[in-house]
């Protein structure tokens, strides 16, 4: 038995209609067919589609890359993808390749998921609200790598155990519930 696997992003049957797609091809190809919707109409498909591809490309490029931030996977799943998986599967070996610790981050994805229209994330506050959210935000991802290890945490933001402790009574950052 053979056959043949064919795929389009086009209407056959419309094209078929409108005299654009030859009516006895139409139905050789037509024997089983199998509709895929895009990327954007499927989003809950995007975390489990990256965790495949962070693997692939950490393994093949030989790099510790582990897993994405929240900030960067509300940023993919934000994005309205008009080049599909294959779109999604370039920005994840681009930002593995980036990468320089085991976390891929908001800033390792392409510039046109930064851009405040692609991303939803248009500008909300002042410089020092949104200072404020990415030093939260490092101080989390910083016990989530140390498993709430405060002075682990300090090392590899290069403060002090005085300063991180500080700084994360200001967020209300408990490094307990880091811990496994």
């Amino acid at each position: 038995m053979s056959g043949i696997i064919t795929a389009t992003n086009q209407k056959l049957d419309d094209l078929v209609a409108r005299g654009k797609f030859r009516t006895d091809l139409y139905y050789r190809l037509n024997v089983f067919p199998i509709l895929v919707p895009p990327l954007r109409e499927r989003k809950t498909d995007i975390p489990l589609l990256t965790d495949h591809f962070i693997a692939k490309y950490a393994k093949s490029s030989r790099k510790n890359v582990k897993r994405i931030s929240t900030p960067a996977i509300d940023m993919l799943m934000r994005y309205h993808w008009p080049g599909n998986v294959r779109e999604l599967e370039n920005c994840i070996e681009r930002a593995v390749i980036l990468s320089s610790d085991s976390v891929i981050h908001g800033y390792h994805l392409p510039p046109t998921l930064q851009t405040a229209e692609a991303s939803g994330t248009a500008q909300r506050g002042t410089l020092t609200d949104t200072l404020e959210a990415m030093e939260k935000e490092m101080l989390a991802e910083a016990l989530k790598a140390s498993k709430g290890n405060m002075s682990q945490a300090a090392r590899s933001l290069g403060l002090t155990e005085r300063m991180m402790g500080i700084r994360a009574k200001k967020y209300a950052i408990d490094f307990r519930r880091f811990r496994e």
